[in-house]
């Protein structure tokens, strides 16, 4: 997931209550799971990152228009 916010100088709320509170319970159609949300790091980022856009280019645009790098999200099953 992207916590882009359309490139607004702040993190999304739904990203700082993941951070507090990383414990999810995920739905994908009719697949039901448990999860662990967090950041991905800067390896990880760097191989999500054109992934991301290629689904969603106007996440590069968002990135042009703050100063704050957008985060990626990884969702870990637990």
């Amino acid at each position: 997931m992207v916590a882009s916010k359309g490139g607004a100088p702040e993190h999304p709320g739904w990203y700082r209550n993941l951070m507090a509170d990383p414990e999810v319970k995920v739905q994908v159609k009719a697949d039901r799971f448990a999860a662990r949300a967090r950041t991905a790091n800067d390896e990880e980022r760097a191989v999500l990152w054109p992934r991301m856009v290629k689904v969603w280019p106007d996440y590069d645009n968002y990135q042009r228009k703050t100063d704050r790098e957008i985060p990626v999200v990884i969702l870990e099953r637990v």
